[in-house]
C-alpha cells in the first residue's frame, strides 16, 4: 500500500506565501504518513483574472518555486506534485506544468496542460501555450505508478487513456475547477468516470473558495471516493495499491475488452 494524499488551498499572487503554504501542507501530510502528496494546477502563482501579470510572474523548472518544492520532499521524503506557471520563449505567455519531484528531490516528471479551458466564458489560450501531445510521463512511488494530467484535461477520456496505456496505476489530476452552475456536478462525475473507465486511482486536487471549489478527493479504481475535503485548507489521505488495480481489472477487464485504440490528432 502506498498513503496518497491531495492538498488543497487558493495559492495567490504571493509567490512566497505559495511557496510556503505548500512547504507547510508537505510537512503535515508527511507527518500523517503519505508518501505521494498532490497539489493543485497554478500553485506556484494565480490570480483571477489571467492575464499579463503570469508571464510575468513565470518561473523555469529549475526556478525558486521547484527548488522549494523538492526541497520540502527531500526533507519530508515523500513524492510531490504541483502546478507551475512556466517560463517560455514568449513574452506575453507561458506553460501550465505539472512537475513532480522524488523523495530525494529529483525531477521525476513534467507535463504541460493539453487542454486549454477556453470554455465556460474563460480564454486560457490568450495567455498559455500548450503542452504538446508526446507519451505520457509515468513515474513509480513504492511500485505505484503514477500519471499526469490537468484540471481542463478532465473533459477529454482520451487523456487519461493514454495514461492508463502508459502502466499508470493512479492518476494525479491538480485543477483549478472555477465555480459555477453545475461545476460541483461535473467534477464529481468525470472524476469518477476517468477512474471507472480506465480502473485506476484518480487524486485530485482544487483550489479552495472563492474561485475554486474545493472538493479534492481521491477514487478508487471502481469510481468510489475514499477521501475527500470540502471547502477549507487541507488534506485528505488515503492508501493506493497496485493489487487493487489488478484486482478490479480482473473482475472489470474493460480496458483489455475494448476495440478502439486512441491517437492523437496531427498537431
Amino acid at each position: 500500500m502506498t498513503l496518497v494524499a491531495v492538498a488543497q488551498f487558493t495559492p495567490t499572487d504571493d509567490r512566497v506565501h505559495n511557496r510556503d503554504i505548500v512547504a507547510g501542507l508537505v510537512a503535515v501530510a508527511a507527518e500523517r504518513g503519505a508518501r505521494l502528496v498532490v497539489f493543485p494546477e497554478y500553485a506556484s502563482y494565480f490570480t483571477d483574472p489571467l492575464g499579463p501579470s503570469f508571464a510575468r510572474n513565470a518561473e523555469p523548472l529549475d526556478g525558486e518555486f521547484v527548488g522549494a518544492l523538492a526541497a520540502a520532499a527531500r526533507e519530508h521524503g515523500l513524492y510531490a506534485i504541483a502546478g507551475l506557471v512556466e517560463q517560455t520563449g514568449e513574452r506575453h505567455r507561458f506553460a501550465n506544468t505539472l512537475v513532480a519531484v522524488s523523495d530525494t528531490g529529483e525531477t521525476v516528471a513534467t507535463y504541460r496542460k493539453q487542454h486549454l479551458y477556453d470554455a465556460f466564458g474563460a480564454r486560457e489560450s490568450e495567455w498559455v501555450v500548450p503542452g504538446d501531445t508526446a507519451m505520457p510521463q509515468v513515474f513509480e512511488v513504492d511500485g505505484l505508478r503514477v500519471g499526469m494530467q490537468t484540471c481542463y484535461d478532465l473533459r477529454f477520456p482520451e487523456v487519461t487513456r493514454r495514461i492508463a496505456d502508459a502502466g499508470a496505476d493512479l492518476v494525479a489530476i491538480p485543477a483549478e475547477w472555477v465555480r459555477g452552475p453545475l461545476k460541483e456536478h461535473h467534477w464529481a462525475t468525470l472524476l469518477a468516470a476517468r477512474a471507472i473507465e480506465n480502473t485506476l486511482y484518480v487524486a485530485a486536487a482544487d483550489h479552495t473558495p472563492p474561485i475554486g471549489i474545493g472538493a479534492s478527493s481521491i477514487l478508487d479504481p471502481m469510481g468510489v471516493a475514499i477521501a475527500g475535503l470540502a471547502e477549507t485548507t487541507g488534506v485528505a489521505m488515503a492508501d493506493a495499491s497496485p493489487e487493487r488495480v489488478r484486482q478490479v481489472r480482473e473482475r472489470n477487464p474493460a480496458l483489455a475488452l475494448r476495440r478502439y485504440r486512441v491517437e492523437p490528432l496531427a498537431e
